[in-house]
């Protein structure tokens, strides 16, 4: 089977194709964006029309956390528009048999009920800090949606929570809360600081999922009987929560985070800084009856990726 994974040098993408590395019968298919510009309609077109692939994982994104999203909305916006419609558009005209798109927990309103289920989808208003790549990340739901209900497709939806792991973004700027706490607190001990600034209260809950478990879900999502996967969505409300099911204060993330690095000192909160949504915590009891649950503990999780950003540092951007 000839399956392209859009995004495969990404963190997300990455993981997949490790994932189906372990499986028989598969012909993974994968381009650069130097080699495939998924903002560039023609380029994609071209390509499904050669490559005809069988599956397609959308794992293609602009992403980042609190500070890109306020400083970079425009890009947010805009790339993930593009590439997702080009992406689906082309998929749609060259007879691909399933495509998952890999969407985000952000597309949820602020105030949510928690844990968030999928039917909570655009019952309310967004999270202002993210609201672009929120919109985004919706509109690629709605495509996949609107074209089964058009054309009989097979376009199913994954919708991640915070996700971790190998080959995150540890740039201080643009990355996400665990890859920039991460490289703080290393920092922090390496230059023996007496503390380390942590924005937001600390009182924030958060879910975190180990991208090796993201992976595994979306190989699991994707190779079920299409009766198995509609049985639990409706053509309204087709996407699936993915996460651990439990979340935690990012206080304890911070204290946790400071363990696995072996930083000593201490740690300050900027309550001054956004704290984001009060709490972000999926239901992911659709996915758990569908036959699968996380596996990898937050701690060794953290432990595995710090190992990671220790071997690849000096490959990293600052």
């Amino acid at each position: 089977m000839k399956i392209f994974i859009a995004g495969h040098r990404g963190m997300v993408g990455s993981a997949i194709l490790r994932q189906l590395a372990t499986q028989q019968g598969i012909e993974p298919v994968t381009r650069t964006r130097v080699e495939l510009d998924l903002l560039d309609a023609h380029a994609v077109e071209n390509f499904f029309a050669e490559q005809r692939p069988q599956q397609v994982y959308l794992a293609a994104a602009k992403v980042g956390g609190i500070w890109a999203n306020e400083h970079l909305p425009a890009e947010f916006i805009y790339q993930n528009l593009m590439v997702q419609a080009h992406v689906i558009h082309a998929a749609w005209r060259h007879g691909v048999e399933r495509l998952l798109f890999l969407g985000s927990s952000c597309i949820y309103p602020r105030l949510a009920p928690q844990p968030m289920p999928e039917n909570a989808l655009l019952t309310g208003p967004l999270e202002p800090t993210n609201e672009p790549y929120a919109v985004a990340k919706i509109a690629g739901i709605k495509l996949c949606e609107s074209y089964n209900r058009q054309y009989g497709t097979d376009f199913r939806s994954a919708m991640p929570t915070n996700l971790y792991g190998p080959g995150d973004n540890f740039n201080l700027r643009e990355s996400h809360v665990i890859p920039a706490l991460l490289r703080k607190f290393h920092q922090a001990k390496l230059e023996q600081a007496p503390e380390v600034e942590v924005w937001g209260s600390g009182q924030a809950q958060r879910e975190f999922l180990h991208v090796d478990d993201m992976a595994d879900a979306c190989v699991h999502l994707m190779n079920l009987p299409p009766e198995q996967y509609a049985s639990l969505t409706d053509p309204m409300c087709s996407h699936v929560n993915v996460g651990s099911g439990s979340d935690l204060p990012i206080r304890e993330l911070a204290e946790t985070i400071g363990k696995v690095t072996g930083y000593q000192g201490q740690i300050r909160f900027d309550e001054s800084q956004p704290d984001g949504p009060p709490r972000k915590l999926l239901d992911v009891s659709r996915l758990q009856s569908l036959g699968w649950q996380a596996r990898i503990g937050l701690e060794e999780g953290l432990a595995q990726t710090y190992q990671w950003f220790l071997d690849h540092q000096h490959q990293l951007r600052a």
